[in-house]
């Protein structure tokens, strides 16, 4: 391993983190944009939440067959069209506003079609990885991307939503037009071909139904890989009920830490910083730790994350905790991606990265359900409480396929493939 760590990632994957890391910036902008711009058609807070749930429902509707069709055409392809897609939707809002046309229905279509070109960008640009750099170098190019990815998503895109819904609405759907333009001209420059052969294990061309299904097999009878994405729901679940109700915990003169709303920003800050720092040295850790003990740690982190505010209202505590938090979390994502994009098929890739995501993330909702019932019922110490019983019950019960030994043989068995 320490020879391919010295060894470089190649200029198709410079040109792949150059677009990667503006297409974020513009998603970044977007997504704190939009509500700031809703509120000058509408004061309505339903129509306003809705727009968020524009934005990801793309993902619940369209994940599985943007896989398939990501496992049927040219990945790359797929990445330039879907950012096509945004910046001519980002230039309807340009148009929009110089027509003097704008309206609340006018956002929720363009978040659903942002939303839509996400979900078979993101698909296509995780399937493409393994083409773009060695299988033993995906830990240290996943760490780098997600990290560029963090910083324009998180810290970048939010603070600059601000200044340009500030400068009008124009210029809030111009400035991602000129960089969903630009990350487009980057994806230009990765050259080769990133189709996937259609062998005559296929059966020729099959039904989009029959290639969602083959997908969704394979997750579910590959032990580590349906492990992995378990535990991630898992996860997702507890952090999302945890996170819900957090607001009601800590801000507010009446709320149990008593935080104002700028202090409660930077305390959840904090998580981010620790998820870029966890993507700093990722690939570092899972040399010195190995994988399974990192995962492991990953998931003792995730519980101290989410049950922290049960024992305490120290900010320093909780924060720290946060970051610690973040820092798990980013070196379970970027281990994980790597493992399964080393051991899954690449003409599967597509398909079960959308299947895994689907039902990694389809917990989100739930938890956030759940966080506010058991709220409601029983009081918001009792939701850090449980979640924290959840994470820790799966890092007892659900991490035993987890083991080295158990990954490497996959690799090997796929690398024979």
């Amino acid at each position: 391993m320490g020879d391919t760590v010295r060894r470089p990632l190649g200029v198709a994957y410079r040109w792949l983190w150059t677009s990667s890391g503006l297409s974020n910036l513009a998603d970044g902008v977007v997504k704190v944009a939009l509500p700031l711009v809703a509120v000058q058609y509408t004061r309505s807070p339903t129509l306003i939440a809705g727009l968020a749930v524009a934005l990801v429902l793309p993902w619940l509707l369209f994940a599985l067959p943007a896989g398939a069709f990501a496992d049927r055409f040219d990945r790359r392809r797929m990445m330039l069209g879907a950012n096509t897609v945004r910046v001519v939707l980002s230039a309807a809002g340009i148009l929009a506003v110089a027509l003097d046309a704008g309206s609340i229905w006018l956002l929720y279509g363009i978040a659903f079609g942002l939303g839509t070109a996400e979900t078979v960008y993101d698909t296509s640009a995780q399937s493409i990885m393994p083409r773009i750099v060695e299988r033993d170098q995906l830990s240290r190019a996943n760490s780098r991307l997600f990290g560029v990815e963090l910083t324009t998503n998180q810290f970048v895109g939010p603070p600059l939503a601000g200044f340009l819904v500030a400068a009008g609405v124009a210029a809030t759907f111009a400035a991602p037009t000129a960089l969903w333009g630009l990350a487009l001209v980057a994806l230009l420059f990765v050259r080769g071909s990133f189709g996937t052969a259609r062998t005559a294990e296929t059966g020729g061309r099959t039904s989009l139904r029959t290639d969602i299904a083959e997908g969704l097999r394979f997750l579910w009878r590959h032990r580590l890989l349906r492990t992995l994405a378990v535990l991630t729901g898992t996860v997702n679940f507890a952090t999302n009920a945890a996170f819900t109700v957090f607001v009601l915990f800590a801000v507010g003169s009446s709320s149990a830490m008593g935080l104002s709303e700028p202090a409660y920003g930077v305390l959840f800050a904090t998580t981010a910083v620790g998820s870029l720092v966890g993507s700093l040295v990722a690939d570092r850790v899972e040399r010195v730790l190995g994988r399974a003990r990192t995962f492991r740690l990953a998931l003792l982190t995730s519980a101290l994350l989410v049950g922290i505010p049960a024992v305490t209202t120290n900010p320093v505590l909780i924060g720290a905790a946060f970051f610690t938090g973040g820092v798990g979390i980013m070196l379970w994502n970027v281990i994980a991606v790597s493992l399964r994009q080393r051991i899954t098929p690449d003409r599967l890739l597509g398909r079960l990265n959308s299947s895994y995501r689907l039902l990694a993330f389809g917990t989100q909702p739930l938890g956030a359900l759940a966080g506010g019932a058991i709220a409601e019922l029983v009081g918001l110490r009792w939701v850090f409480a449980t979640m924290a019983l959840l994470v820790l019950l799966a890092l007892l019960g659900g991490t035993r396929a987890l083991t080295d030994d158990a990954m490497h043989a996959a690799e090997r068995d796929t690398a024979q493939v």
